[in-house]
Order: C-alpha cells, then sequence, then structure tokens
C-alpha cells in the first residue's frame, strides 16, 4: 500500500487514518471518525489497511467489513454519499484551488491531470475546510507540484 511521507509520523503507530484508507472509507460511502478509528484494534486497522476496495465486490466486502466494525446504533449515521470529484483530472475541485490560493501557490490544470487519482483525492481531502491544512504544502511538494523551498 502507498503511504506518503506527509503521513510517515503516525504510519507506523496507525494512531490516525492513513490517506489510502480514507480514499477506501469514501469510496464504500462510510465515514469514521477518528474517535472510531481509535477504537479498533491494530490488527483491525491493518486490515482496512490490506482489504481490496477497487472492484464492485471488493467495495461490498470491505464495507462490511467496516460496517461489523462499528456499533451497530452507528452504522446508518457513518453512511455517506460521496461525489468522486477528484477523479476527473480535467477539472480542479473548487477547494483546492482555494487552498492553492490561500497556501500562496499555484497549481495548474496540467499538473492536476498528471496526478493519479490517490493524489487528488489526497490534495482534495486537504483542501477541505474541517480538515487541518498543515499537509497540504507537504503533499505538493511530495507530488512534485511545488519546489521544498527549505532546501
Amino acid at each position: 500500500m502507498t503511504f506518503f511521507q506527509f503521513e510517515a509520523d503516525f504510519v507506523e503507530s496507525l494512531r490516525c487514518v492513513p490517506m489510502h484508507v480514507r480514499l477506501k472509507l469514501d469510496t464504500c460511502g462510510v465515514k469514521i471518525k477518528l474517535s472510531h478509528w481509535h477504537h479498533f484494534s491494530y490488527a483491525q486497522r491493518q486490515k482496512l489497511i490490506d482489504l481490496p476496495c477497487d472492484r464492485p465486490a471488493e467495495i461490498v466486502a470491505y464495507k462490511e467489513f467496516l460496517l461489523n466494525l462499528i456499533s451497530p446504533d452507528l452504522g446508518s449515521e457513518m453512511l455517506i454519499h460521496v461525489d468522486p470529484i477528484w477523479e476527473d483530472g480535467d477539472r480542479f475541485p473548487p477547494e483546492v484551488l482555494k487552498q492553492a490560493e490561500s497556501s500562496q501557490v499555484s497549481v495548474t490544470l496540467e499538473q492536476w491531470s498528471s496526478l493519479s487519482s490517490l493524489q487528488r483525492f489526497v490534495l482534495t481531502k486537504l483542501s477541505r475546510s474541517h480538515h487541518e491544512n498543515q499537509n497540504f504544502i507537504p503533499a505538493l511538494i511530495e507530488f512534485e507540484i511545488i519546489k521544498d523551498t527549505k532546501i
């Protein structure tokens, strides 16, 4: 599985939800809170990392596994509708443009379209207003959109 450099401080302990797991969660339409993640055992977290979630049958199996981990009374609260705007390499999500602008960086459409779907997902998630945006610039550096000015 792909882990990003900006996730390095928590990947080993799995204290936060890795980005590729967050993509799987969105793919199967389930939202969990960090507190839910912390209630899962390390083995359960690792299984959420390892389970595939690309093909329709895998998505259903992933969702079933996940919902079985979550308290039954919370299950319906956790279902979400997801618009996978990151899949479109020909159009910027507005929040990415806004975050780039507020970070005083430029991302071209050519750069955006050259990113993998997972990388576009990451930038979309890191630019949401309810998310801590501290990893937006490190992600842009890691994805070679901008240069690290500290070097």
